[in-house]
């Protein structure tokens, strides 16, 4: 059975998708772009400020649903630009601790609002 999970401290959505949706212990969460939760105007210019707002509208939506960032499994990262690999991991890196998520990152032509980074994740709640 599926569960919506809707939460103020992230950003609604802007089309016909949910901000995640839990199925058993799983929970998939949308792709979220640096908006602040509470205007949806674009946060930060350079990919350290907005991989923060965006990491911390994922935890946002974790937390709403009782997750935390320790439950994520896997992470889907999307950059504009490849050449801002490192600033990304400097900032992603702050929000997890081993064991890692899996991950992949790939280059994007263009992303909602022409923001510089989105994150996707799954999460499994820990038994």
């Amino acid at each position: 059975m599926k569960e919506e999970v809707r939460t103020p401290g992230a950003p609604a959505p802007v089309g016909p998708y949910s901000q995640a949706v839990r199925v058993g212990d799983m929970l998939f969460v949308s792709g979220q772009i640096p908006a602040d939760p509470a205007t949806g105007a674009i946060v930060g210019t350079t990919i350290q400020e907005q991989t923060e707002r965006v990491m911390e509208n994922v935890r946002a939506v974790l937390e709403a649903a009782g997750y935390s960032m320790g439950d994520v499994v896997m992470a889907l990262a999307y950059l504009r630009d490849l050449n801002d690999f490192a600033g990304f991991n400097e900032v992603y890196s702050r929000y997890f601790s081993p064991p890692y998520p899996a991950r992949v990152t790939v280059q994007v032509a263009r992303l909602p609002k022409d923001v510089l980074v989105e994150v996707a994740v799954i999460a499994v709640r820990a038994r």
